[in-house]
């Protein structure tokens, strides 16, 4: 995981434990549908983060596009499926995602010199 990875999910994970720990019932819910959306179903985990992916890149939330570039490394996503994933994602979107897609972009860089630095043989 690069290092802006590595603190984006130190960070993320300290902050869900606050709002867990405050939040009600209902964000606990929340946050347990939203882990368990992304688990394998009829889709494959990978295709759900892509389409998170996607998603958050349309959205133009950078915390999200972090979170999924992360998984999606993790899930060896290829550098192949990612671009593709991003072109949709332009298309969809439009322009104003384009400093989104640079974002992204470099995490993905990241991401993949660290898996080539592992040995995976996921990195492209």
């Amino acid at each position: 995981m690069s290092d802006e990875l590595s603190r984006f999910r130190e960070r993320r994970e300290r902050l869900n434990r606050l709002v867990l720990k405050r939040g009600s019932l209902n964000t606990r819910r929340f946050f347990g549908l939203d882990s368990a959306v992304y688990r394998d179903g009829a889709l494959p985990a990978r295709t759900k983060e892509l389409l998170g992916l996607v998603a958050s890149t349309v959205l133009r939330c950078n915390d999200c596009i972090a979170y999924h570039v992360g998984r999606c490394a993790e899930l060896g996503i290829s550098s192949s499926e990612f671009v593709e994933a991003l072109d949709v994602a332009l298309v969809v979107g439009g322009s104003i995602v384009i400093p989104h897609l640079r974002y992204a972009y470099a995490l993905w860089q990241e991401a993949v010199e660290t898996r080539k630095e592992a040995g995976s043989d996921h990195a492209q």
